[in-house]
C-alpha cells in the first residue's frame, strides 16, 4: 500500500511582531482583554514587498531543505489560501516560477482556515493515486489585507504566515504502524456561511471586502465540529484519543483548544499550541504549529500525530498520520 509519508517540514513569518499593545491605539481594546478572551499576545503582520506568494515560497524552501530534496523532486504543488496574491493565475504557479520549477503542476485550494487540512488529504490522494511521488503542501495567508483595523472583535485575532510540509510516496503495509498518512475526514456546511465571511468579491461587489465573524456562533459550533472529525479520522485508523501523542489543532482561539482537547479526552501536555505567538494565521496556521513541534523536538518519528481545523463555510476537517 501506498502511504504519503512527511519528508520536511518548514515556516516563513513576515519581520515585523505587532504585540496587543499596539492596538491601543487603534480600538477600544487591552492587552489583557486579548489574551483573556484568545490567548494570543503577538502576531506577525506581513510588509508591503512579504505577500502570501513570497512567504509561501520561504516556506516551501524550508521544507525542501529540511527533507534533503530540491524543487526539481516535486511533482505537484498545492497552496491552501484565502489571501491570494491575484484574482488568478493561482498564487501556487507562481510560487512554483519562484522555485525555479517548469515541470509538474500547481494549483490552489481554498478552505479557509480548514484549507491545509484539505490540501494535505488532497495531496494523499494524487499520491496514493500515482499521479505525483512527492507533493509539496503549503498554508500561506496574508490575513492583514482583508482586515477591518477598526473593527476590535476581528483585527486583534489574525496575523500573517506561512508553513509548508513535503510529502512523499513510501510503501507501507496497509497498518496503523505504517508511516505517513493513515486517515483524514473532511466536512463543510454552507448553511453556515455568514457566520464567518468576507464581505467582497470578483464576482459580487468588485472589491476584496473585509472578514466579519459572528465569534459567539463560531465557537457555540467549534467544539462539536472539531470533535465530529477527529472521532472519525482516529476511528478510520484505528487509534484510540489515549494513543496519539500530538494533537495539532487550529490555531483561533485558545479556549477552542483547550475545550476540544477536553472533550475528546487528550492531555493537555500532548496539544501543540502556537496561538499565543501567531496569531490565527488562517491556512498557515496548522502547518506553522507543526513546523514549531518538529523544529524543538517534540515530534519524532513514529509518533501518531493528528492535525485538525476548522474554517468558514464552515468547513472542518481532521488527518491522521504516523511521523
Amino acid at each position: 500500500m501506498i502511504r504519503s509519508v512527511v519528508r520536511g517540514v518548514g515556516q516563513a513569518l513576515p519581520r515585523k511582531v505587532m504585540k496587543n499593545a499596539e492596538f491601543e491605539s487603534l480600538v477600544d481594546t487591552s492587552d489583557e482583554w486579548i489574551v483573556q478572551r484568545t490567548g494570543i499576545t503577538q502576531r506577525y503582520i506581513a510588509a508591503e514587498d512579504e505577500t502570501t506568494a513570497s512567504l509561501g515560497e520561504a516556506a516551501a524552501r524550508a521544507a525542501l531543505d529540511d527533507a534533503g530534496l530540491s524543487p526539481a523532486d516535486i511533482d505537484l504543488i498545492i497552496l491552501a489560501t484565502s489571501t491570494p496574491n491575484n484574482t488568478f493565475p493561482a498564487t501556487a504557479v507562481e510560487i512554483q516560477e519562484r522555485l525555479g520549477m517548469r515541470h509538474g503542476f500547481a494549483f490552489d485550494m481554498q478552505a479557509v482556515c480548514s484549507g491545509f487540512v484539505y490540501a494535505v488529504a488532497t495531496a494523499d490522494t494524487y499520491i496514493r493515486g500515482g499521479m505525483a511521488k512527492r507533493v509539496l503542501v503549503i498554508g500561506s495567508e496574508t490575513f492583514s489585507r482583508i482586515l477591518d483595523w477598526t473593527d476590535r472583535t476581528t483585527c486583534v485575532l489574525f496575523g500573517d504566515g506561512a508553513g509548508a510540509i513535503v510529502l512523499e510516496a513510501q510503501a507501507g503495509e496497509g497498518t496503523r504502524s505504517d508511516r505517513g498518512i493513515l486517515s483524514a475526514s473532511l466536512r463543510s456546511d454552507g448553511s453556515h456561511r455568514e457566520k464567518l465571511f468576507v464581505d467582497g468579491g470578483p464576482s459580487t461587489t468588485g472589491t476584496v471586502g473585509h472578514l466579519r465573524m459572528e465569534g459567539r456562533e463560531v465557537f457555540k459550533h467549534a467544539v462539536g465540529m472539531i470533535t465530529d472529525v477527529v472521532e472519525d479520522a482516529l476511528a478510520q485508523g484505528g487509534i484510540t484519543a489515549e494513543e496519539l501523542d500530538w494533537f495539532v489543532p487550529h490555531q483561533a482561539n485558545k479556549r477552542i483548544i483547550d475545550a476540544s482537547a477536553k472533550k475528546l479526552g487528550i492531555a493537555d501536555d500532548k496539544v501543540v499550541v502556537t496561538v499565543h505567538l501567531h496569531g490565527n494565521t488562517s491556512a498557515a496556521s496548522v502547518p506553522l504549529a507543526l513546523a514549531a513541534a518538529v523544529a524543538d523536538g517534540r515530534i519524532k518519528e513514529g509518533d501518531y500525530v493528528l492535525l485538525e481545523a476548522m474554517g468558514g463555510g464552515f468547513t472542518w476537517g481532521a488527518v491522521l498520520l504516523r511521523w
